[in-house]
């Protein structure tokens, strides 16, 4: 997945990419100590090369340090492609199989990880190429998640994302299909936890208020008509 370019030629693109993703930036001198995501991922690219080169100890060692100095956890072996921007990255974890595509943005919390201790097999997810991870989520296991899909802020992902979807939840879930141009809209994914909460809320004062006999019968009845439409609406979200 990564270009065909020179290993300095890498390392600048990466230096651009907080210049390009990141509104708060107001200097390049800033990118020498606010951005510990691009120190890691320069890191990463030195020590990518020597461990294809079997050098194997001295890059664990290089990206062990990088890990003490950024809190950012890199396996030199995972496949890291171009341009991808690791924004605020504390606590980021990529393993030893991940795969991840070209033009990626990944938010602080994120761990690609594995689910088995099988040596020799894939255990890690494969990130393709436009897709956005939302902070703190985990996306776990073989799966791939498709071009230009976003995973929300805390979801935890363990099946495979259909290209140009948004997935959110515990488990993850497609609840929304087509791209968003903006991958900082993040007030855009919905928040299936919160709908079914507020439906709760709904019922349970609904219920009250037909023990106090509050409201005329035709009045309940009306609102338990809204509240199973947005029931039935929760239920086929959760269901795609």
């Amino acid at each position: 997945m990564i270009g065909k370019i020179g290993l300095w030629q890498q390392i600048k693109e990466d230096f651009s990419q907080p210049l390009k993703s990141d509104p708060a930036i107001n200097s390049k001198f800033e990118l020498f100590f606010n951005y510990p995501g691009v120190w890691a991922i320069v890191n990463y690219r030195i020590s990518n090369i020597l461990y294809k080169k079997n050098f194997k100890r001295l890059a664990r060692a290089i990206m062990g340090i990088s890990q003490f100095i950024t809190n950012i956890d890199i396996h030199p072996c995972a496949s890291i492609g171009r341009r991808v921007f690791l924004d605020h990255a504390f606590g980021v974890v990529i393993g030893e199989t991940a795969i991840v595509g070209n033009d990626i943005l990944i938010y602080q919390g994120v761990t690609l990880g594995g689910v088995n201790l099988n040596r020799g097999q894939k255990r890690h997810p494969t990130v393709l190429d436009g897709s956005v991870i939302g902070a703190g989520a985990k996306v776990l296991g073989d799966i791939t998640i498709g071009k230009n899909s976003r995973i929300g802020s805390n979801s935890v992902v363990v099946n495979s994302v259909p290209e140009n979807c948004t997935a959110v939840g515990i488990p993850a879930r497609v609840i929304k299909k087509g791209r968003d141009k903006n991958p900082m809209a993040h007030n855009k994914i919905p928040d299936i936890n919160k709908e079914l909460f507020l439906y709760l809320f709904k019922r349970v004062k609904m219920i009250e208020n037909a023990v106090n006999m509050q409201h005329a019968n035709e009045d309940l009845i009306e609102k338990d008509k809204e509240l199973e439409i947005i029931y039935e609406q929760f239920l086929k979200s959760v269901k795609e």
